[in-house]
């Protein structure tokens, strides 16, 4: 029976049955542009991976597999031209100010039980200069979404739960959803802060309709990041983001980290209600490892159960690392 008793969680968490739960990630501040297209490109052209097991010791948990890759279009120029890595300084006036033109391409699937997603996002971002040291940054990313659940699998307490017998009954258990996704931000060397709405169609887009069809609720996100080094050797990040819609409502989480070296770091975070975070990572050449481990509070504790993530990512562009001062590479 416990097995299935997370499909009847998620209802319950969400006030009403609600086709897309929300996702976290802890590592929200490495995959910016996942929350935010207009910060697609922010950090150069990276590769970026990662794996979360939430809830771990539960059968059917959910699990989270993430995937992208982000162009500086400007990079693309260089190689198809000189065949090498790295823009010509003269075409980007500050590398550490983020792409003038990204491109964005994301594959995320998550699992839930009987519950299975599976999301691409195509992003693409434009950065103006309003200083030498100050971009205003827009986006915007099509996104595709496959929504699976398999009714035959549940087992209910209320065996004749009428809106589930809907669903049974209407044997119409895959959504295909389109969608947008809009967002604007400012971002200098050391800063970033936007603001983004997710689903702005509400899925209205999707043509074959369903159970499932008027559950996607327009989320709003509001993120922030602030990057400090006090010398070269130590330096701070903080990051932030705040998100709600009319369904789920507010979720805040923030986290703090000390850098040391640009090679390694440890701190901790909170999502409001819900979880303390405990993360820490290192640099070896161009891939940066983190680790990152969440433990319930609150309204999540209930669970008694904790989660773990591995996020991974590798510069495409090689990337400095020698006479920074007091330069943060690290979010």
């Amino acid at each position: 029976m416990r097995k299935y008793l997370f499909f009847i969680f998620l209802v319950t968490i969400a006030g009403e049955i609600q086709a897309q739960s929300r996702k976290h990630l802890a590592s929200f501040s490495q995959v910016q542009h996942y929350f935010n297209p207009a910060l697609t490109g922010l950090n150069g052209s990276q590769l970026k991976g990662i794996y979360r097991d939430q809830w771990t010791g539960f059968e059917d948990a959910p699990r989270t597999l993430f995937f992208s890759t982000e162009f500086d279009l400007a990079d693309v120029g260089a190689w198809s031209r000189s065949k090498r890595p790295g823009v010509l300084q003269e075409e980007r006036p500050d590398p550490y100010l983020g792409a003038k033109d990204g491109l964005g391409v994301t594959l995320l699937h998550d699992s839930f039980g009987p519950y299975r997603e599976n999301q691409l996002l195509l992003g693409y971002s434009r950065q103006v200069y309003l200083s030498e040291k100050l971009t205003l940054r827009a986006g915007v990313a099509a996104t595709y979404n496959n929504i699976f659940l398999d009714y035959l699998r549940l087992t209910l307490d209320q065996s004749n739960d009428p809106e589930l017998q809907n669903l049974i009954e209407a044997d119409n258990n895959e959504i295909n959803k389109i969608d947008v996704n809009v967002g604007v931000a400012l971002a200098g060397q050391n800063f970033y802060v936007g603001y983004a709405l997710q689903d702005a169609a509400e899925g209205k887009l999707t043509s074959n309709k369903n159970y499932f069809t008027n559950t996607f609720p327009r989320q709003h996100i509001v993120q922030a990041g602030y990057r400090q080094g006090f010398s070269e050797q130590f330096g701070l990040t903080v990051n932030g983001l705040f998100r709600y819609d009319p369904k789920l409502k507010e979720t805040i989480e923030g986290q703090v980290k000390g850098v040391f070296q640009n090679t390694f770091w440890a701190g901790v975070g909170y999502r409001s209600n819900l979880a303390y975070t405990f993360t820490g990572g290192f640099r070896l050449k161009q891939i940066f490892l983190n680790y990152t481990y969440e433990s319930v509070t609150q309204d999540a504790r209930r669970l008694n159960a904790s989660s773990n993530e591995i996020a991974i990512t590798y510069n495409l562009v090689p990337l400095p690392f020698k006479n920074l001062g007091k330069k943060m590479l690290v979010w």
